[in-house]
């Protein structure tokens, strides 16, 4: 049990390295010998470290000079294409596809590339299991009764604490708490518009955020966006006149992954306070960076109390909690009003476990371990894709969040593509529920945030077989 445990070890400390590019591509290993003798180890294990290295595709061996860093295949891999869609405002939502692809959720006898959430084996269950015992000692009523409107007065304190990572200086007066995400985005919403008004978004968008928009009678804009740096200013500005709110998801969106450069991000900001349009910005993924450094927000440029941002920790610690907030700046009266008719309190026990974990430490030291999981996971997603997947396969280069998108050439269906792939326990996401358009059939978005395994990598090279077959 030791020696496996050593193994493991040693074998995740260079994978660790080379991941992170501690190691560089081309950079020569220690000899077997050498990392024999620097852990201890026997000749034999240290060869079964070195070929299990070689067999994940992040080393290679040269006859008589020794192991080496691999490039990372899945750089050379092409980028998935900027979006297109028409300037036209439109509320047709694929309804059919969209509701089989979500009634999978939950099923445990598949493997759900489809459902952007990471897995339980990834969050700290046991952890948060003692938290909830803890807050129900806590409270004075035992968590009976309900919370101040505006919310849990801790987790608001954690949450504008946590704030100053990116540049938002919020005060816990500032954020009002709401059941998950969602809620905070349909409460900023409705307090913002009414049916007909026009809404614009990136393009892909995430389908929950579609079919919010369409069961609030909203017609939606989509706008060009770039894989790398996000949506297009220059397409924004033409279809300003028609836009009574925009809705956008800067760092990390789902499904391309990007994360939008600070400049950007400051000129739209600013351009759409110049024109009275007033922002939502969907920061569910923020925390989830590949990189060492936290990004920064819209809300970090804001000025005029103009953006709403809106968080969660669904993405990232506990889906199932619905604990999400918004900081709705000038708008803070109505979205209190809303919250009031529609919701009133959150629940007390949750808010307080939650507020309890971020003030802790525990949720960073947790986000430390699930953004190394995700950064090897998009790693080892790629390498296969680029092993297994048809030639021409694009693929995003996200720098965080839990999605990889995946564009395959033209005459391949996701859709076909996701009824084949469920005959054998594999789900995906096709390209065209992210979108209201005419767009995207022959693209599929991928959730990172499984566990890798051997099986996993069995799943992924089975669903590239399928995308060959369909050619």
């Amino acid at each position: 049990m030791k020696k496996d445990y050593l193994y493991n070890e040693i074998a995740d400390n260079i994978a660790n390295k080379i991941n992170s590019g501690v190691l560089k591509a081309g950079e020569k290993l220690p000899s077997v010998r050498n990392l024999s003798a620097e852990h201890g180890i026997s000749i034999n294990t240290a060869k079964r470290i070195f070929l299990a290295l070689e067999g994940r595709s992040l080393i290679r061996s040269k006859p008589q000079s020794g192991y080496f860093v691999s490039p990372p295949n899945y750089l050379q891999l092409p980028l998935a294409t900027a979006s297109q869609p028409i300037p036209i405002a439109n509320n047709r939502e694929p309804d059919q596809l969209m509701n089989k692809v979500y009634s999978t959720m939950g099923r445990r006898d598949l493997t759900l590339f489809s459902i952007g959430v990471p897995s339980g084996s990834l969050l700290p269950t046991a952890k948060l299991k003692k938290e909830i015992v803890l807050a129900t000692q806590e409270l004075s009523d035992g968590g009976t009764a309900y919370e101040p409107l505006q919310g849990n007065i801790k987790l608001r304190r954690m949450v504008a604490v946590r704030s100053l990572a990116w540049g938002g200086n919020l005060n816990e007066d500032e954020v009002v708490t709401t059941n998950g995400c969602m809620n905070a985005l349909v409460l900023c919403l409705m307090a913002l518009t009414k049916p007909g008004d026009t809404l614009a978004l990136e393009s892909p968008c995430y389908p929950g955020i579609l079919q919010l928009a369409v069961s609030l009678g909203l017609k939606v804009l989509e706008i060009a966006t770039d894989p790398i740096t996000g949506i297009d200013i220059e397409a924004l500005k033409n279809l300003l006149p028609e836009i009574k709110v925009c809705l956008l998801v800067p760092n990390f969106n789902t499904p391309l992954g990007y994360c939008m450069p600070d400049e950007n991000k400051r000129e739209i900001v600013s351009l759409l306070a110049k024109h009275h349009i007033p922002l939502i910005e969907d920061d569910t993924y923020g925390d989830l960076h590949f990189g060492t450094q936290r990004p920064k927000c819209c809300k970090s440029f804001d000025l005029d109390g103009n953006v709403l941002w809106c968080g969660s920790v669904s993405k990232t610690l506990a889906p199932g909690f619905r604990v999400g907030w918004v900081a709705p700046g000038k708008y803070k009266e109505q979205i209190i009003k809303l919250k009031l008719i529609h919701s009133l309190s959150s629940t007390a026990i949750i808010n307080e476990a939650v507020g309890n974990f971020l003030l802790t430490g525990k949720y960073e030291n947790h986000l430390r371990k699930l953004r190394r999981s995700l950064t090897e996971n998009y790693q080892q997603y790629a390498a296969i894709i680029a092993d297994h997947f048809p030639e021409d396969t694009k693929i995003s280069r996200p720098q965080g969040g839990l999605a990889l998108w995946v564009e395959f050439p033209k005459h391949i269906d996701t859709g076909k593509l996701y009824n084949y792939a469920l005959k054998l326990q594999i789900s995906i996401s096709p390209g065209r529920i992210f979108t209201l358009q005419d767009q995207f059939h022959h693209c599929m978005r991928l959730c990172i945030g499984l566990p890798w395994s051997n099986e996993l990598a069995l799943k992924l090279k089975q669903l590239g077989k399928l995308a060959k077959a369909l050619q």
